[in-house]
């Protein structure tokens, strides 16, 4: 099984290309949970993720035949990324086969990097049966995204570099898909730091990691379902199970509607864009999902800042929305004029904001002498709202909240 000198060789291996990122101390977050939280910001590694890490040093320990027939491999996107650029920095030429419906921007970038991408299937699993077929038709080595012990080796090197920079952490909070992170990260400390909590954070619609612990068997999912692309995952690796069983001290799980917060909340407060499978340790912080005690020292792994844009604008509204800062409700006004004026003045009153608004004289849910009308609304909060349904109810309207 993977061992702390293995991380320690890759660290070596890996250094003129794999930066030392920050480890940044939240005065917000700290404050609001009661820890003292220090954010490990991967979003600023190279390509964007900690998966350079891993790819640089398992293409660094191919043979020399390895390296001139080249390597492939599947992904969703970062390990794309990471493979695509180690590739290119080492001379070998890189193949990479992504779901039909990875982000564009991360094909965009991969391809950028240098590798040749091929698209196929809904998922991460069946790109990867794909990229399995590609590497045994044409002799290529398959750099896996997280199941091998030098990709998981390299990942770890992030576990000494938290140690480094914060030598009195309690806690260190790891997303987990495959799993070649956390075993890494969680190798790393239980060798070098035994006290240290490890605990490993899952996508509710990506959880196969706390039944397999349960079970003590890796469990595969059907599907997976969530905004966290990055560890929609339907196992964890038969590689990767063992040490987690070993060195992890606990999973938990968070809610997209969680990860979306967690995602509006850094780019507001922390002024860090991190993607949703990047964001799920600092939402199972935030939320509560794991006991820890006032002035625990926790650390936050945020993975990775390759968010497409169209997917993020869903994720920050969604975000709003669960905190109250944005509502879309429907009400019935009676078809004459000033009416509408009449609703506004209410809203105004308020202290609500209008983004948008639409009223439909047809719809056949209502009378022929009624308008049905929809508004999109800034508001300050939870109690914001429910202060604003209470002034629209008490006017007379019938109001329903849409989102």
């Amino acid at each position: 099984m993977l061992d702390v000198a293995a991380v320690r060789e890759a660290r070596e291996r890996i250094a003129d290309v794999a930066r030392h990122t920050p480890l940044d101390h939240s005065h917000t977050f700290s404050q609001e949970t009661g820890a003292e939280v220090h954010l490990k910001l991967e979003v600023f590694q190279r390509t964007g993720a900690f998966k350079i890490r891993g790819a640089t040093n398992r293409i660094r320990t191919l043979s020399t035949a390895e390296r001139e027939a080249g390597v492939v491999t599947a992904s969703a996107g970062n390990h794309a990324q990471g493979v695509a650029l180690a590739a290119t920095l080492n001379d070998v030429d890189a193949t990479v086969v992504m779901p039909e419906f990875a982000p564009i921007s991360k094909v965009q970038a991969t391809e950028g990097y240098g590798a040749e991408v091929v698209l196929h299937g809904r998922d991460y699993d069946a790109a990867a049966e794909r990229a399995h077929d590609i590497a045994a038709a044409e002799g290529l080595t398959y750099v896996h995204a997280f199941d091998d012990e030098a990709v998981m080796a390299g990942q770890g090197t992030i576990g000494l570099e938290i140690l480094e920079d914060l030598p009195s952490v309690d806690t260190v909070v790891v997303p987990v898909g495959g799993g070649g992170l956390i075993a890494g990260v969680a190798t790393a400390l239980a060798a070098e730091a035994p006290d240290v909590r490890v605990v490993g954070v899952q996508a509710e619609g990506a959880a196969s990691l706390p039944q397999s612990l349960e079970t003590g068997e890796r469990q595969v999912l059907e599907g997976v379902d969530t905004i966290a692309d990055g560890i929609a995952t339907r196992a964890v690796g038969e590689r990767t199970f063992p040490v987690i069983r070993e060195h992890v001290d606990e999973v938990v799980t968070v809610s997209d509607a969680e990860v979306a917060v967690a995602v509006m909340r850094l780019l507001e407060r922390g002024k860090t864009l991190a993607e949703g499978a990047g964001a799920v340790s600092l939402a199972a912080t935030l939320e509560g999902r794991f006991d820890y005690a006032d002035g625990e020292a926790i650390v936050p792994l945020l993975s990775g800042g390759n968010v497409d844009l169209n997917l993020l604008t869903t994720v920050l509204v969604r975000g709003l929305v669960e905190t109250g800062r944005y509502v879309r409700l429907r009400t019935v006004l009676q078809d004459r004029p000033g009416a509408l004026e009449d609703l506004l003045e209410v809203i105004a009153d308020a202290g609500a904001n209008i983004y948008a608004i639409q009223h439909d004289r047809t719809s056949r849910s209502v009378a022929m002498d009624d308008a049905e009308v929809e508004l999109d609304l800034e508001t300050r909060g939870q109690s914001h709202v429910e202060d604003l349904q209470e002034a629209l109810e008490d006017a007379g309207y019938a109001v329903e909240i849409l989102v």
